[in-house]
């Protein structure tokens, strides 16, 4: 299935979680947040959260610094 993420349409297998998503960006255990279709997901929702053809995802990368 194709979503949309961060701007650039993303073949992802169908049925695909959010860890999935995560996990094929490498991003596991990286602070990273989550919006879909403009709705903040929360991180304890990321592994039950079905993507579905279309979706517009966000992935934000948390940066430290000073």
């Amino acid at each position: 299935m194709q979503v949309e993420l961060n701007g650039a349409p993303t073949e992802l297998p169908d049925n695909a979680s959010l860890t999935d998503l995560i996990n094929q960006m490498d991003l596991a255990g990286k602070r990273i947040a989550i919006e879909v279709n403009e709705e903040i997901i929360p991180r304890s929702q990321h592994t039950s959260y079905m993507l579905t053809a279309g979706d517009k995802v966000e992935v934000v990368h948390a940066i430290g610094g000073g």
